[in-house]
C-alpha cells in the first residue's frame, strides 16, 4: 500500500464569539496517499481552507488528530515542512521585479541555487515569460509563478487552495496543465476546489466535504463507478418506452428524444426493442461525473456553510 502522506482523524475546528460556537470542521477524516493528485472538494464555506490552515500549522484544531508524512501536526511540522510546498493565500511578489528576479530572491532566502529556479520556471511553463515584470502578468501567470515559488525546495507534497479561483478559461487551463505535470512527475498534490468538473480532469482521488465533514472518499474511478443508466433513442419513442416497460426494464426519465433506461445489461435493450420491431438509433451509457456524484452524496445536506449557532446572546464565531 502507498505511503500515507496526509492524514486526519476526527478533526474538528470551532470558533467562538458573541453568538455562540461556529463549527467549521466536524469529525473530518482525510487520507492522501503518495503519488495522488487528491481533490479536496466542497462548496465555499464547507471547511476546506480551514482544514488546510490547520494542516500547515496556521490554525489550531479543537479536537482530532493530523499527520503529514507520519509526523503529528503541529508538533512534528518542523521535521517535514522542508518537503511541503503550499499556495494558500495570494503570495507577495515585487510588482516591478521580473518573475525570475522574484524567484531568485526567494531561492536565496531558502538556500537553493539558480538551477532550481530554472527547473521551477520550466515546470510551470513560464520559460521566456520569466523575464517580464510581475505587474504585467495575467492572473494565470501569477498563479503559475506562485506554484513555481513552492517548487524551489523540491517538495514531495504540494498543497493548493482553490488555485483556479478567479481565473479565466485560459488561466484555468494553464494551471491545470501544471498540476497534471506535477502529478505525472510523482509529486503528491492536495488540491482544494469547488469546481468539480475541473478537478475531475486532473485528480486521481478525491474527498468530498460537506458542512465540515467527509461525505465520500476514494479514487475518482471508485467515486464515479460504472454507469448503469443508458440513453436509448429510437424513431418511435412511445413504442420504445412501451416495449421496454412491458419487458420489465426501468425507464427512469427522458432527455430530449432519449429515454433513460436503468440496466446493467444493455444487450437486453437491443433484444427487447428488436423483438418489438423498434429499431435503435442510439444506445450509450450515461457517464457519471464528480458533479453528479457530489449532488448524490450531499442530497439532504444544507451546504454552503457548516454553522451551528446556539441561542442568541452567546459570543459570535470567527471566520472559517
Amino acid at each position: 500500500m502507498s505511503e500515507t502522506v496526509v492524514e486526519t482523524r476526527g478533526l474538528r475546528k470551532e470558533f467562538s464569539g458573541r453568538k455562540g460556537t461556529r463549527v467549521a470542521v466536524s469529525a473530518l477524516d482525510l487520507t492522501v496517499r503518495a503519488g495522488e493528485v487528491h481533490g479536496f472538494l466542497g462548496p465555499n464555506g464547507s471547511g476546506k481552507t480551514t482544514t488546510i490552515r490547520m494542516l500547515l500549522g496556521l490554525a489550531s484544531a479543537s479536537a482530532g488528530e493530523m499527520a503529514i508524512f507520519g509526523r503529528p501536526v503541529p508538533g512534528g511540522l518542523p521535521e517535514v515542512m522542508g518537503r511541503v510546498g503550499a499556495v494558500v493565500e495570494s503570495p507577495k511578489f515585487s510588482p516591478n521585479f521580473t518573475g525570475r528576479q522574484n524567484l531568485r530572491l526567494l531561492a536565496r532566502s531558502v538556500g537553493v541555487d539558480d538551477a532550481r529556479v530554472d527547473r521551477a520556471v520550466e515546470t510551470v511553463g513560464l520559460t521566456g515569460r520569466d523575464q517580464e515584470r510581475y505587474k504585467t502578468y495575467s492572473l494565470g501567470m501569477k498563479q503559475r509563478l506562485a506554484i513555481a515559488a513552492t517548487l524551489l525546495k523540491d517538495p514531495a507534497l504540494l498543497i493548493l487552495d482553490e488555485p483556479t479561483n478567479g481565473l479565466d478559461p485560459a488561466g484555468i487551463r494553464e494551471v491545470r496543465e501544471v498540476i497534471r505535470g506535477l502529478g505525472a512527475a510523482g509529486v503528491t498534490v492536495l488540491l482544494s476546489s469547488h469546481i468539480l468538473a475541473e478537478v475531475q480532469q486532473v485528480c486521481t482521488a478525491a474527498t468530498i466535504l460537506g458542512n465540515g465533514r467527509t461525505l465520500a472518499s476514494g479514487s475518482v474511478a471508485e467515486l464515479i463507478g460504472t454507469s448503469t443508466t443508458h440513453r436509448v433513442v429510437a424513431p418511435d419513442t412511445s413504442a420504445a418506452r412501451a416495449a421496454l416497460e412491458g419487458a420489465g426494464l426501468r425507464v427512469t426519465g427522458q432527455d430530449g428524444p432519449a429515454l433513460l433506461v436503468e440496466t446493467a445489461r444493455p444487450g437486453d435493450v437491443t433484444r427487447v426493442l428488436g423483438e418489438a420491431g423498434v429499431w435503435l438509433t442510439e444506445l450509450n451509457p450515461v457517464r457519471a461525473d464528480l458533479e453528479s456524484i457530489f449532488l448524490q452524496v450531499t442530497e439532504g445536506e444544507q451546504l454552503g456553510g457548516s454553522i451551528a449557532w446556539p441561542a442568541p446572546g452567546s459570543p459570535e464565531g470567527g471566520q472559517a
